[in-house]
C-alpha cells in the first residue's frame, strides 16, 4: 500500500507536469511575444516548483531535496534574467519601429 507522502508527492508531480504543459500550449498559442513569455515564466516555474515538492516528498532525503530546491531557485533566477532580457529587447525594437 502507497504512502501519504508518496501519493502526495505523485499528485504534486503530475499538477508541476500540467502547469509546465499549459506553459508550453501558452507559448504556441499567445498573439504577442510578451504574453508568450509571460505564460512560459510564469507556468514553467510554477511547474518546476510542484514538482520539486513532489520529488522531495517521494525522495525522504534531505540533501536530495535540498539539490532539487537549489536547482529550482536556480532555474528561476535564470529565467527571470532572460524574460527580463527579452522583453527589454522587444521594447526596444517597438520604440524604434514607432509603436506604442
Amino acid at each position: 500500500m502507497n504512502s501519504i507522502p508518496d501519493v502526495l508527492g505523485a499528485l504534486l508531480v503530475f499538477a508541476g507536469t500540467a502547469f509546465a504543459v499549459l506553459g508550453t500550449v501558452g507559448l504556441l498559442r499567445f498573439p504577442d511575444p510578451m504574453s508568450r513569455l509571460h505564460a512560459l515564466t510564469k507556468a514553467d516555474g510554477t511547474g518546476l516548483g510542484l514538482c520539486v515538492a513532489g520529488l522531495s516528498l517521494i525522495a525522504r532525503d534531505v540533501s536530495a531535496a535540498m539539490l532539487m530546491i537549489l536547482l529550482w531557485l536556480g532555474v528561476m533566477l535564470s529565467g527571470a534574467t532572460a524574460a527580463h532580457l527579452v522583453a527589454r529587447r522587444l521594447l526596444a525594437r517597438q520604440e524604434s519601429a514607432g509603436g506604442n
